[in-house]
């Protein structure tokens, strides 16, 4: 997650946390926060995060795998955060993958244009109960993730209709912005934090990794449009992206499932649970 944050274009490191800042949208899904683990954080980290998503401009939010921070909680509770949702995560090795079948007519297929693209967000959106009003924007960050080596995938019906799609983070970490530091109040600011750094230049330090950040890829935005449901689509999505991320060297892909449901089409394709992240936000106004 840190590596996936410091891909964002503009990320911000405050203190022990990286913010995933994107000046392209302000949707609180891809502008949130996630701590470095190993880190000490202190009441004055949690001050020194709000201000800088302030002044940002965006919703301060955090998500995070519990067990890297356990104590954060807490001290999130105490600045008047709130818990959005608890989620499980799974992970799957080249050695667990099992690739299910693409349902009879229907393709599984990588967007290779600006239609495409903005052909997958608008059903990810209807899928996540949203408006399917995707902009040239959105197609620019899939080309973009693309670009980087990440992996999008769509499925269509017999007539071309997309119905659902799915993304993955390119194995490197990518190609983002280097971070912007802010200063905790009354203390000194720390280094970087998630997905700030170039592609060249390895996370805290590491060299000579071709895989900067260990090989782990974060499969995303698993979605099928209602009518569609329950065909098999979202296991084959699913498939596509995790046997083309296994071809560029990822050792690790990992996946979160919010419900019994998409645990069941997860463990279809190889997936097995392996701990707990948290998703949390402020939502009183500043002052």
């Amino acid at each position: 997650m840190v590596d996936n944050l410091a891909a964002r274009p503009a990320p911000v490191a405050v203190g022990p946390f990286i913010i995933g800042v994107d000046p392209g949208t302000d949707s609180p899904g891809i502008n949130y926060a996630t701590p470095r683990p190993g880190h000490t954080i202190t009441p004055a980290d949690i001050t020194a995060l709000v201000t800088a998503f302030r002044t940002a401009e965006r919703k301060p939010r955090l998500e995070y795998v519990t067990s890297t921070a356990p104590d954060l909680e807490h001290l999130l509770l105490n600045a008047g955060f709130a818990v959005e949702e608890r989620h499980d995560y799974l992970v799957c090795s080249p050695g667990s993958l099992r690739v299910p079948p693409i349902p009879d007519g229907f393709r599984v297929l990588s967007p290779a244009n600006s239609e495409q693209r903005i052909a997958m967000v608008n059903a990810q959106n209807e899928a996540f109960g949203g408006e399917p009003t995707a902009t040239e924007q959105d197609a620019e960050r899939i080309a973009h993730l693309q670009d980087r080596g990440g992996v999008a995938f769509m499925a269509i019906d017999a007539v071309g209709v997309c119905v659902g799609g799915g993304m993955a983070t390119p194995p490197n970490g990518g190609g983002g912005g280097t971070p912007a530091e802010s200063k905790p109040l009354g203390g000194s600011r720390e280094s970087e934090r998630p997905e700030g750094r170039q592609a060249s230049e390895p996370a805290d330090g590491q060299q000579g990794s071709e895989l900067a950040n260990g090989g782990v890829s974060e499969v995303t935005g698993i979605a099928v449009v209602t009518a569609y449901r329950r065909r098999g689509l979202a296991a084959a999505i699913t498939g596509a992206i995790t046997v083309q991320l296994f071809g560029a060297g990822v050792e690790v892909a990992w996946l979160e499932a919010s419900g019994p449901d998409s645990w069941r089409i997860y463990e279809r394709v190889g997936y097995r649970p392996s701990g707990k992240r948290l998703y949390m936000c402020l939502d009183r106004v500043a002052g």
